[in-house]
């Protein structure tokens, strides 16, 4: 994952407006149902896909702000990961996913998150229960196993807002099969729903874009509520509570070198060559500053091309081209704000 993607935790939110053409493809009862979204985030997509009506909206989310952010849209959100979370078997109705799009190391295999987060989250779906997965179109092809095992009526469209767009995003719907079902399947209609996916996986630019109106409807069965059982601890909670532990306190002293702390005059003074090479080097980086003014700080050394032109007394023009290196200074802000300062 690239390094904006690691600090986001790997979120990727779908636009409103794409939620909104989801949304009329779900026909919800009128009695109470069961929604969840294991990667819930801020809640706004999740709350626009299961807007206007009676559904019971539960949510699993690893950053603290974002979970608090959905607890305003939802029933239930649970701050933490969705493997550390038990959701009974066949109890959700309405399963909505989109995961990191990352790899995961399961052994000594990498593994795609989106195979990995269907894999675990498609057992809470209740039979007839409607998967709504969105994620990217070239990793369709990952998931064709389960996708083509525990689903049936599906279909899939290409997403054609901008942010979609630039992340290839594609969208899934699906209807869990029951037991029965899964045992009717001959080998060969697996194969060819799984040929069927894949060609699409490769093929994904060229899907219809969601429409506005929808040219098929899922109905969503009835459910009662959930109950979610985390059984881990959010990291940030676990880096307040590591000061207090005694046995982290004993182990620090042996395994954590303790601060230095050095005062006074360098040996030999302290030049601008100097200066330059430590902020190159890195050595300058970090956070600065209080308030509306705390910003990150980051030196980079950066090459210029400087252009002249001399004219002789003939008439003829030189031009000529003198590199050097200089010093540039990027800040970004807590707001949002960005300055480079050179």
């Amino acid at each position: 994952m690239r390094p904006e993607g690691k600090v986001k935790l790997g979120f990727y939110p779908l636009p409103v407006t794409e939620a909104r053409r989801i949304r009329r493809f779900l026909r919800y009862p009128d009695t109470p149902c069961a929604a969840i979204d294991p990667c819930i985030g801020d809640g706004a997509a999740f709350e626009a896909i299961t807007h206007a009506a009676s559904a019971l909206r539960y949510g699993i989310e690893l950053d603290a702000h974002r979970a608090e952010q959905a607890r305003a849209v939802a029933h239930e959100v649970i701050q933490g990961s969705a493997f550390d979370v038990h959701c009974p078997a066949e109890s959700v109705s309405l399963l909505y996913l989109n995961p990191p799009y990352d790899f995961e190391c399961i052994g000594d295999r990498p593994l795609r998150m989106e195979k990995v987060f269907l894999e675990r989250c498609f057992r809470w779906l209740k039979p007839g229960g409607v998967l709504v997965f969105v994620l990217p179109g070239p990793q369709l092809y990952t998931c064709d196993r389960l996708l083509a095992t525990h689903f049936r009526d599906k279909r899939a469209y290409r997403l054609s807002a901008p942010d979609c767009s630039k992340y290839h995003q594609v969208v899934v719907f699906g209807v869990r099969r029951s037991r029965r079902e899964r045992e009717r399947l001959h080998d060969a209609q697996l194969t060819r729903a799984r040929v069927v996916i894949a060609e699409m996986s490769r093929r994904w630019n060229e899907l219809q874009a969601l429409p506005d109106q929808p040219d098929a409807v899922f109905p969503i069965p009835e459910s009662g509520p959930l109950t979610l059982v985390s059984k881990g601890l959010p990291l940030d909670e676990i880096e307040d509570l590591l000061p207090h532990s005694a046995a982290y306190r004993q182990a620090s002293a042996v395994l954590l070198a303790p601060p230095k702390k050095i005062s006074g005059r360098p040996l030999t003074p302290l030049h601008a060559g100097h200066v330059a090479l430590l902020a190159v080097s890195s050595m300058l980086d970090g956070i600065v500053g209080s308030g509306e003014n705390r910003h990150i700080a980051a030196w980079r050394c950066v090459k210029v091309i400087d252009h002249t032109e001399e004219v002789e007394e003939d008439g003829t023009m030189i031009q000529r081209e003198r590199e050097r290196f200089a010093n540039e200074l990027t800040l970004v802000y807590a707001s949002g704000k960005t300055a480079v300062l050179c």
